[in-house]
Formats: C-alpha cells, structure tokens, sequence
C-alpha cells in the first residue's frame, strides 16, 4: 500500500547545501511549513547521524504554522573528487488530538500513516576557499616531503663517513698535516738556535772591543803620565841651570 503523500512543505525541496570552507561546523537552514488545519509531528533522520547535528531533530507542527530546522554539518576534510552520499529524511504523520506520549505515538504509528520526503546534501566549495585548500594541502605535503627527505640525510651522511675512500682521504689528509706541523716546529727550533748563536757571537765581539778600548785608554794615560814627570824634571833641571 502506497504511502500518503508529504503535507508539509519543505525549503529546499529536493536538496540540502553546505558551503564550505568546511574547517568549521558549516550550517545549513531546513524549513518546514504545515498548510493543513491540524497539528503535524515530524522527525528528521539522515544516514551519517554522525556528521550531522539537527536541531529540533522532532516535534510538533501547529496549523498554518513553520518552523525553522537547523543542519549542522561537522568540521571534515573534504575532498572534491569524493561526491556525498549523504541523505536526509523528513518524516512526519498528523498529531492525534488526544496525543500525550510523542515517542509512544511514532511506536504506535500505522504505515499508511506515516509520509516522508527525502532531501540529499551537496557540499559547496568556493573557488577562492577551494584555491586555499589546494594551497594548505600542498604545503602539508611538502613539509611532509621535507621531513621524510630530512630523515633520509642522517642515513646518507652515515653512509658516506663510512666509505673506505672517504676514510682512506681523511687519514692521508692527518697525516700530511702532521709532516707539515712537524716541519714547521723544526724550522722555529732552528730560527731560535741561529738567534741565540748570532746573540753569542755579538757578547763576544762586544767584549772584545771593550777590551781593546781599555786597553787603548790605559796606554795613552801612562803615556800622558810619563810625559808629564818628564817635563817636570827637564823643568826643574832647566831652572838650577838658570841659577
């Protein structure tokens, strides 16, 4: 038996959609409206209840009246290739007059009671924020790139320090600065050994011409001396001559 057909009028009819960016809770607006002259219940269900939030989820629709359903789609990592499969489903029956119980009412409810409409969702990614998700999924890529290339350079380091050549190039390279150290400490050794000969023989030659200065001096001072008596005695001689 087919079912009655939907009383209530739903904005949108066919579709719900959600523009992204969908970093954060994105929600979307459902509003059902009742025409009819009696009280309408309504339930809305979907097939991801975990993706979605929907406030009120039931309730009661007075006559001539609407009311406004709130959609609310969870933070996800979308992907533009991937197409939603998501559906949501209003179902409602008209309100018994005497109804106390809403949940005991739906458990009780006949089949033929029962209508129901059936929206499907459809994400919307806007060029601009569709460019800067390109953008962050690119450069989440390329730290990851980074990182896995900056763990592979440890290995290759390792690698290259144990090469044979490598090893055999640094010892010769040792060595060669070893023979040059030694070199060089021998010439300073010998630079100071002529220093200090070139020092000694300068004491040396010093001395000796001190000697001879000296020498040259108590000569002419005995001369002077002597010379001295000398004409101190031709004076005296000359002067007993003048008497």
């Amino acid at each position: 038996m087919a079912r009655p057909e939907q009383v209530l009028l739903l904005e949108p009819q066919h579709e719900l959609k959600f523009r992204g960016p969908f970093s954060d809770v994105v929600t979307t607006n459902l509003k059902l409206s009742n025409p009819t002259d009696r009280n309408v219940c309504f339930k809305v269900k979907t097939t991801a209840p975990r993706r979605y939030c929907v406030r009120p989820n039931s309730g009661i629709i007075d006559a001539g009246t609407s009311i406004n359903v709130s959609v609310m789609l969870q933070p996800f990592d979308y992907d533009p290739n991937e197409k939603s499969k998501h559906k949501f489903m209003v179902q409602s029956m008209i309100a018994p007059p005497d109804m106390t119980d809403m949940e005991g009412v739906w458990k009780e409810a006949k089949p033929d009671e029962l209508m129901d409409s059936k929206l499907r969702c459809v994400f919307d990614m806007p060029v601009e924020n569709e460019k800067m998700h390109d953008m962050e999924s690119n450069k989440m890529m390329s730290s990851s790139l980074l990182k896995s290339e900056s763990s592979v350079l440890p290995a290759k380091a390792m690698s290259s320090t144990l090469d044979d050549g490598e090893v055999k190039k640094i010892m010769e390279e040792c060595k060669r600065l070893q023979m040059e150290a030694q070199r060089l400490r021998e010439e300073n050794k010998q630079i100071r050994e002529d220093d200090g000969l070139r020092m000694r023989k300068s004491n040396v030659m010093s001395s000796q011409h001190a000697s001879v200065v000296m020498k040259k001096d108590e000569g002419l001072s005995a001369r002077t001396v002597a010379l001295l008596v000398l004409f101190f005695v031709v004076g005296v001689i000359v002067g007993k001559l003048a008497l």
